[in-house]
Parts: structure tokens; sequence; C-alpha cells
């Protein structure tokens, strides 16, 4: 018996060039798309005839792109989803997940070029859109952005059994590739702005908080976006501890001053959470 089922599309890439004489505005997404509804016979009996081609999902994300330039990846995730929903009467829910990979533009003799970009590190731009009938549900994000506070971080008072060989750190580097994803409380809202408004509430937190802990600063973080952003309803936070240890200068004859570390990839802590009003 089949339980549970969806389809569709995944890692569609799209980059708009928006021409504006010789100012061109750039957009690179990756769009995943997933169907949910009645396509139970698709699976059991290969009766195809309500089944969109995912390779048509794909060809719909260009064509309402072409027809409706892209200015905000939670905008573009609502046309898209509406634009299923009213053409395939076998899907009850679809859901749209954006990436936007972010670029700026490079600066020649200090003033922006109007055609040449560089790409901002990992950071990605997230959103996703569910729709279910003419109800739909609009969240956002970060991901992979990377952040390190040299001070105000410690980890002391932990739990120990005779296993632990992990020592006191008053003073110590945090680092970590947050990924942070939120819920709005409307549909209605400037996107672009509203993004930007709890990317700096979670970085000014993190900056400025004295750190007791990587759950103590995450717990900090989500509360900052809570108290300054009135349309967001919650916010989910991944910390990934990116540890960097102090080398032991000592064995070199040399003083430890706690400036030396190196970074490590693996194993890493992993703490996440989300806050809500």
């Amino acid at each position: 018996m089949l339980a549970e089922a969806a389809y569709g599309k995944s890692s569609v890439r799209l980059v708009q060039v928006s021409r504006h004489g010789d100012r061109h505005d750039l957009k690179d997404f990756t769009v995943a798309i997933r169907f949910e509804g009645e396509y139970d016979q698709s699976y059991t009996d290969g009766d195809n005839s309500g089944v969109l081609p995912t390779d048509t999902m794909k060809n719909t994300v260009y064509a309402l792109a072409a027809r409706h330039p892209v200015e905000e990846p939670e905008a573009f995730g609502r046309l898209l989803a509406e634009h299923f929903l009213e053409r395939n009467p076998r899907l009850r829910r679809v859901r749209i997940d954006l990436t936007e990979h972010q670029w700026g533009r490079i600066a020649v003799k200090a003033r922006e070029h109007g055609q040449a970009f560089v790409r901002h590190g990992t950071e990605s731009r997230t959103a996703t859109v569910q729709g279910k009938g003419d109800q739909f549900t609009i969240g956002a994000g970060v991901s992979d952005l990377v952040i390190l506070k040299s001070s105000h971080s410690a980890f002391t008072g932990f739990l120990r059994d005779e296993y632990t060989t992990l020592p006191d750190v008053a003073d110590r580097i945090l680092a970590t590739a947050l990924t942070a994803t939120w819920r709005y409380r409307t549909v209605d809202l400037d996107f672009n702005l509203t993004w930007r408004a709890v990317r700096d509430a979670l970085l000014e937190a993190f900056a400025e908080h004295d750190s007791r802990s990587v759950q103590h600063t995450l717990h900090d973080m989500g509360r900052a976006v809570l108290d300054n952003v009135e349309a967001v309803t919650a916010v989910r936070l991944v910390m990934p501890n990116k540890h960097h240890l102090p080398v032991d200068l000592s064995r070199l004859g040399l003083e430890n001053r706690n400036e030396i570390f190196v970074p490590t990839e693996e194993p890493y802590g992993l703490i996440e959470a989300t806050i809500v009003r």
C-alpha cells in the first residue's frame, strides 16, 4: 500500500541578467519544486495522465522568470506556486525552495563596475513558499554565513565524567557557519528589506553577546530577531561549532599569548534550536 508520495524537480539553476544601459543587475538562483496530490495511480498503475513532467516544471521556472523579472526570491516562489496550483487539478500542495547565490559588483578605481561581479563567499539567501489551495506560507533564511568572534566567548562549568578531557576556557574563538530559517507572519511584505533586517539582527547579536556557550549565543540571536523584526513569528538556527584550537607554543620555546590557533573541520559540535514568540 502506498502510504506517502511526492515528486518534483530539484537543482534548477537560473541566472538572470537585467540590462539597464551600461549597468546590469545579476540574479543567481537554485530552485526546487515539490508536488503532493492525487498521483497514486502513476505509482501503482503506471498511469501518467495527470502527471506534469518535471522537465515542464524546469521550463516553467525559465518562462516565468522571463515574463516576470525576479526581484525577491519569496515573490518569485509564490508566483511559481500559484501557477502550478491553478493549472494542475490533481495538485494539492506545492513547495518551492529557492536559494539565491550572492554576488557583488567589482570595484574599479573605487567605482563599481556596471557589468562585472564577484561571488560573496559561501553565503546564500534562501526562501520557501508552500501553497495549498489559495493559502500560502512564506519563510526565508540564510545559509553558510561564516562568522567569527575572537573574544567574549567562554565554555566553563560543564558536566564532567571519566572521559572528559576538555578544559574550561574563559576566552576562546567562537566561529560558525550559520544556517538560519524563519517564518513570516504575512505574505505581504517588502521581503528584501525584511530579510536584511533579520540578517542584521543576527549579526549584531552575535557580535555583542557575552557568550557562555554556543547555545547561549544561539538563543540570544534568535530572541534578537523576534524582538526587532515584527514580521517574523519563529526562527530556527543551526550553528556548527567551527573549532579553533590554540597551538601550544611552549613546546617551541615561545610564550602562549592566546594568539595562534589551528582551525579544524571535523569533528565538530552541532547546536540547533527554534525560538518562537
